[in-house]
């Protein structure tokens, strides 16, 4: 999946001129977690510039692993004027407002409003790619229209859309359904 989504993104940012053939791309991650998609990216090549986590003990971790990077601790602070320029943002965005496991409130929950933090930013930034990830619940959730919702806001932020449900199972040994979204700027 590592190299897939190098050759995919790279494809991408070749394409478009967003870098010279030597330098490597950038990548800014909102909601970091513990770094799952930091670590696939910096394995495939890219430069993690900056980050977000609200979790203290995730945080640490990336402190850890990003010594010097700036990691800001609430989405709903970050300033994007202040950010580096970077050519992919990542975000695993909080799940619970989502999940069918969850109260489901969607919108209503302040962790679902992050969504609205990825938007800001990627408005503010440009960045060529979004990939973001989510509960398949997100899907279903309100008969669809917060998913509507979202593509709406990202195709008008001049966003195209892909994205596919992908049972974990085939890579590790749990039994996760995660939706991922891949999105260029066109």
């Amino acid at each position: 999946m590592n190299i897939s989504l190098k050759i995919f993104a790279q494809d991408v940012l070749t394409q478009e001129k967003v870098f010279m053939p030597n330098d490597k791309p950038k990548f800014y991650s909102l909601c970091m977690g513990i770094g799952g998609f930091d670590d696939g990216l910096i394995k495939a090549g890219f430069e993690c510039v900056g980050g977000c986590e609200i979790d203290e003990y995730a945080r640490g971790i990336s402190y850890q692993k990003y010594p010097g990077i700036k990691i800001d601790k609430d989405a709903k602070t970050v300033d994007a004027g202040q950010l580096r320029d970077f050519d992919l943002l990542t975000c695993g965005f909080p799940c619970p407002s989502f999940s069918v496991a969850g109260k489901r409130l969607g919108f209503d929950d302040p962790r679902g409003e992050i969504f609205f933090e990825i938007a800001r930013i990627a408005k503010a930034k440009r960045p060529k790619v979004l990939l973001l990830e989510n509960v398949k619940g997100l899907l279903s959730h309100d008969s669809g229209k917060t998913f509507g919702t979202m593509v709406d806001i990202l195709v008008t932020l001049g966003y195209s859309l892909q994205w596919q449900v992908i049972n974990s199972k085939w890579f590790v040994p749990q039994n996760r359904e995660r939706i991922y979204l891949s999105l260029i700027h066109i």
